[in-house]
């Protein structure tokens, strides 16, 4: 029972988190639930022997992508009166979606009970920078270097469009 602990305290602070993002009325609080429940994962992938993936999400999700949504809308500063009135298609195609995401979760899980009769990350190491580079750079090498092409050439191109239209700007002023 005492290791499970930590585990219970994660996962009620995390479905507690996901409770108050999914239903508070301040869109401010909605995200600083998201940030709580981000940090509520990363624990789970610290117990889960996956410190890489820890400290990821922390500095990526909760602490750049979240502090960016609190800050826009910060700025925006949203009322219900500039809110639009939304119909029931949007609602109908939220449940949709929610609904092909639980089967997507299915799947993934139906493979997990392999994985879980291993013998868990404990077994063998995964989530441990090492042996994530060990795979990265010798298994998933050439697909590695397909993505770092791709990304350095969205740079360029934003780089590119972003001095077009400041050019385009200048010359019409």
């Amino acid at each position: 029972m005492m290791n499970q602990l930590p585990f219970i305290i994660f996962s009620f602070i995390a479905i507690l988190m996901a409770l108050g993002t999914i239903t508070a009325r301040n869109p401010v609080y909605s995200v600083l639930c998201l940030i709580l429940t981000f940090f509520a994962l990363s624990g789970h992938y610290v117990l889960l022997n996956a410190q890489f993936i820890a400290v990821v999400n922390m500095i990526v999700y909760a602490g750049a992508i979240m502090v960016l949504f609190l800050f826009v809308l910060m700025l925006l500063n949203l009322n219900k009166e500039t809110e639009p009135a939304k119909s029931y298609l949007w609602q109908i195609g939220g449940a949709i979606a929610a609904g092909l995401v639980l089967v997507t979760l299915a799947g993934a899980l139906k493979g997990a009970s392999d994985f879980m009769v291993k013998g868990g990350p404990e077994a063998s190491g995964i989530g441990l920078v090492k042996n994530l580079g060990k795979v990265l750079f010798t298994d998933f090498v050439v697909p590695f270097e397909i993505s770092s092409i791709l990304f350095l050439a969205a740079m360029v191109g934003a780089v590119f469009i972003g001095k077009r239209e400041k050019q385009e700007g200048g010359s019409n002023a």
